[in-house]
């Protein structure tokens, strides 16, 4: 499936800004199932100095500053990018037990390295608790299979947990989200994640974008999509030795938002934008400013396949009030 996609962040300061830096990650990840096709960022006011480079995650981010007085900021980020169903598992008869990849984890001297483990720890946004534990526990029980587990856990967030909109804060701790029974997306993959991690299992944290269709019979608006995340969970090959792979491992996707899951990605409609241990390593736009105190932030995200997206902006762009 081809997508476009345009992400634009849009500040404007009551008090003029004097002095700005910041760093953003809104370029899409060339990944086994999927590649960019193009990607171009556009900033407003052009910015003093910019460059790009990739963080440790292989994610690629752009500083850019501002060192003259301005009382608006308009970044967008336009990209187009081709996705693929996700991949059938090498065969899920042999997926072992999870206590078995726990147990690939487990401190032993000489015990070969495995680069998943940074995964296990606790991060920023996501520490590792009994509360995760207990909730996690009915999902997990003793013997099962690792994808029959982590799809279990995934089915219990999605169902348990109650999605809705501006209930939590971009820092609201996920213990707090967990604990009040609902949340977004970010939650939700905040949890999953606290909890796979306070078991032993490795698991990182996906940004991105979801395709959502509109309600029958009502068009698709424009900025009406929005930024997604979902988590990622590591299988070692050394638990499968039957796969004969030379790859350390697979990273499963699980979206407990939406209760969809796949190696490679949850779907088609998925694209993947940044991976980090939470939020605080892919966070789509932050920075620091001098002035600027009071502002008003709209952000927006349509994402289409081109001939639809043409239409869409073009529309857009027809009935914009002259500013």
């Amino acid at each position: 499936m081809e997508l476009q996609i345009r992400h634009t962040t849009h500040y404007r300061y009551e008090d003029s800004v004097d002095l700005a830096q910041h760093v953003v990650h809104l370029t899409p990840r060339d990944l086994a199932g999927q590649s960019v096709h193009t990607h171009r960022l556009c900033i407003t006011p052009e910015p003093s100095s910019q460059h790009s480079d990739h963080d440790h995650f292989g994610n690629a981010r752009t500083f850019f500053s501002h060192q003259s007085p301005h009382d608006e900021l308009l970044v967008q980020a336009d990209s187009v990018v081709s996705t693929q169903a996700p991949r059938a598992l090498p065969s899920e008869a042999l997926i072992p037990r999870w206590e078995s990849v726990r147990e690939h984890f487990r401190y032993r001297a000489h015990a070969p390295f495995d680069a998943a483990s940074e995964y296990l720890f606790a991060s920023p946004h996501v520490p590792r608790d009994d509360a995760f534990i207990a909730f996690a526990r009915p999902a997990m029980s003793p013997a099962r299979s690792w994808v029959d587990a982590v799809c279990a856990l995934m089915a219990r967030i999605h169902t348990e947990l109650r999605y809705e909109s501006q209930s939590t804060e971009i820092n609201t701790p996920a213990l707090h989200a967990l604990a009040q029974g609902k949340g977004v997306c970010q939650d939700f993959a905040h949890i999953m994640i606290g909890c796979l991690r306070s078991l032993g299992l490795p698991a990182r944290y996906v940004s991105g974008y979801l395709l959502t269709q509109p309600p029958p019979g009502r068009p698709r608006l424009v900025g009406a999509d929005a930024s997604h995340a979902w988590v990622s969970a590591y299988l070692p090959s050394a638990c499968v030795p039957e796969w004969q792979t030379d790859a350390p491992g697979l990273w499963i996707d699980f979206d407990p938002t939406n209760h969809r899951w796949g190696w490679g990605s949850p779907g088609e409609d998925y694209v993947t934008l940044g991976l980090g241990r939470d939020f605080a390593d892919v966070s789509p736009m932050r920075g620091v400013i001098q002035g600027g105190a009071q502002h008003t932030l709209r952000v927006g995200v349509t994402v289409a396949p081109p001939e639809e997206f043409v239409r869409l902006t073009t529309m857009s762009s027809s009935h914009r009030s002259p500013t």
